[in-house]
């Protein structure tokens, strides 16, 4: 693999030149906590083989075989004084073009990323922007949930689960908590993936005495696909994925749309919750 460096003094950044992908995301002396799995089987499509990879990739939903999956193509590289911008060819059999655009703050570890679908066909396309980030397994998995009433009374619903038809409800990794979920990043199957609308708008990874959180938006007047998703969570034997989802949309021909997220990578735990430091420090 051909890869680049996207740099300061905090944060380094590896992305690759021949695919839409970030492979490595590493805190200055630490290693890199993104997974690489290009020891993965790739998967057969019509349009040619799919590799997975690893690391940081975009992709748009709702998943489906073999739209999701349709392989990597060469990608132009465009530097920006603060970062760059990689940008895919047209998909074959979809029409669409991926870019992601990428700045590294100068005075701290974060970085902002926006992940652009534009829609190169001659039909209007539903979709949704998806940011899928791997990681290397053996930390802990951060969501936070919805809390509080929606109405004055207290009588409606505030919060939603989707769960995949491999996910095991009693799955031993997992944790179920009124504010937070945290799931334990043990290498064990079945799968397990979880979805939901998070207001909060972040989710978090703790692994090796590093945090890693995501931000992204949350939006309360539109559609988000798998049941009105706009974060996921999945996890194998291999890797763990943090995964947000911006809203479905209609892409007419010549049009476009982006998904931002923001990425905040520190030593330690500080900026949790305080009621979450003493599960942390016992990890």
């Amino acid at each position: 693999m051909d890869t680049r460096i996207l740099k300061n003094e905090f944060l380094q950044i590896e992305y690759l030149t021949d695919a839409l992908r970030i492979m490595g995301l590493t805190l200055a002396g630490k290693p890199n906590i993104l997974a690489d799995i290009s020891h993965f089987p790739p998967i057969a499509t019509p349009y040619g083989d799919f590799h997975f990879r690893g690391g940081h990739r975009l992709w748009h939903a709702p998943e489906a075989m073999p739209r999701t999956y349709i392989p990597d193509t060469p990608v132009t590289i465009t530097e920006l004084s603060d970062g760059v911008i990689l940008e895919s060819q047209t998909e074959p059999g979809t029409g669409i073009r991926k870019r992601i655009e990428i700045h590294l703050a100068a005075d701290r570890p974060s970085v902002t990323l926006s992940h652009t679908l534009i829609n190169d066909g001659l039909w209007p396309v539903e979709l949704a922007p998806w940011a899928i980030t791997q990681f290397r397994l053996g930390g802990t998995v951060i969501l936070p949930m919805s809390v509080g009433n929606v109405d004055d009374a207290g009588l409606l619903s505030n919060r939603q689960l989707a769960l995949w038809p491999y996910t095991r409800i009693n799955d031993p990794r997992v944790r179920w908590g009124d504010e937070f979920v945290l799931f334990k990043t043990d290498a064990l199957l079945p799968p397990f993936k979880v979805g939901y609308f998070n207001p909060h708008g972040w989710l978090a990874y703790y692994v090796d005495g590093i945090l890693f959180r995501k931000t992204f938006s949350a939006q309360t007047d539109t559609t988000y696909p798998d049941n009105n998703c706009n974060a996921e969570m999945y996890c194998n034997d291999q890797f763990v994925e943090l995964e947000s989802l911006g809203p479905l949309a209609r892409l007419h021909p010549g049009s476009s749309v982006t998904h931002h997220e923001t990425w905040d990578v520190k030593i330690g735990y500080d900026s949790l919750p305080e009621h979450l430091h003493e599960i942390f420090a016992s990890l």
